[in-house]
């Protein structure tokens, strides 16, 4: 199994200079992440998927709004949760969709799953 690396692809230090704040990984994952194995990146991923979601003001990628992401969904977590998954995650460095482009873009990808007559 080989997993991706959580990298956003905007690697910024947080003020101690100890994590980056667009990942959330320390220094030593960030520097050791092309060394590790798969146990080893697997622990990072544990840790990274336990922290508590933090609300935090976005910017659309596509219209440049700006929204409130990590708040708002019906059992605690981000709004968008709560919409089908029917997406895949971006693994580029874009960041998310605000609401009205997530829907806009969920329609046509509903479209297109839809079977031919």
């Amino acid at each position: 199994m080989t997993l991706h690396s959580p990298c956003r692809g905007v690697c910024r230090l947080d003020e101690t200079g100890q994590y980056c704040t667009g990942c959330h990984r320390t220094i030593d994952e960030v520097a050791g992440w092309s060394g590790f194995n798969d146990e080893q990146k697997e622990l990072v991923w544990m840790r990274l998927l336990s922290r508590p979601l933090q609300p935090e003001e976005k910017w659309c990628s596509v219209c440049g709004n700006q929204f409130q992401c990590g708040t708002g969904g019906k059992n605690g977590g981000c709004w968008c949760q709560d919409l089908p998954n029917i997406m895949s995650l971006s693994l580029d460095a874009s960041d998310c969709l605000c609401a009205d482009c997530l829907a806009k873009e969920l329609k046509i990808k509903a479209q297109l799953a839809k079977p031919a007559r």
